[in-house]
């Protein structure tokens, strides 16, 4: 089994802008967003287990089909032995709107993957206010650390101070995604009813723990 948390991180903005922090050296800077129209979204994936972090860095909107992107990208970094031996794929998730367990075309598109690599997921939600708790959250606190005070004032500028920190001592594994994603895609309630049968719901927390069967 693969025990993963996911998340993304709050919106990383390209430029000559503070971002408050121990500076270093000479770091005057815009103190205001001036209208950058470069900002990046971080979606991380930890591993429980081996502790290492794979860091989806998109340029595009936030959406279920980023955050299903992330996680087969994810999987294509994986070995062939490691893709083959795994059969069941844990993965911690907050509620959030892009990824709750109602969100249809986040579920319709997990239920593709996990019947494409033929392995059974399960989802596990934290409840609100909650997501603190999410293992991958302690990633996110490293990396603000790591960059502290640091202009990042172009993308390769972002993905080598992503590159160079570390987790549990392994160095995160980091794509930047060129993919455009569009907000709002839903699918009908009969549409649904086709990947609910892919679904099962525990009946005592259905939209907190749900199983995908291949």
């Amino acid at each position: 089994m693969k025990r993963l948390s996911l998340d993304c991180k709050a919106t990383v903005i390209i430029g000559d802008y503070s971002r408050g922090g121990n500076t270093r050296g000479n770091n005057q800077a815009q103190d205001h967003d001036m209208g950058s129209t470069q900002k990046y979204i971080p979606c991380g994936i930890v591993d429980e287990d081996s502790g290492q972090l794979y860091l989806n860095f998109g340029s595009s909107y936030k959406t279920s089909d980023f955050i299903v992107d992330t996680i087969e990208q994810w999987w294509l970094t994986l070995s062939d032995q490691e893709r083959q031996t795994t059969k069941t794929i844990q993965l911690k998730v907050d509620n959030g709107p892009e990824c709750s367990g109602v969100r249809t075309q986040f579920l319709s598109r997990m239920v593709d993957f996990a019947q494409r690599i033929n392995t059974t997921i399960q989802l596990l939600y934290y409840p609100p206010y909650h997501s603190k708790y999410n293992p991958i959250e302690r990633c996110w606190g490293i990396l603000e650390q790591h960059w502290n005070g640091s202009k990042l004032v172009d993308v390769s500028t972002m993905i080598a101070w992503a590159q160079s920190m570390t987790w549990k001592g392994i160095k995160p594994i980091i794509h930047l995604s060129t993919s455009l994603y569009s907000k709002g895609i839903s699918l009908s309630e009969q549409q649904m009813k086709i990947v609910e049968m892919s679904l099962d719901r525990n009946p005592e927390l259905p939209k907190w723990d749900l199983l995908i069967h291949p």
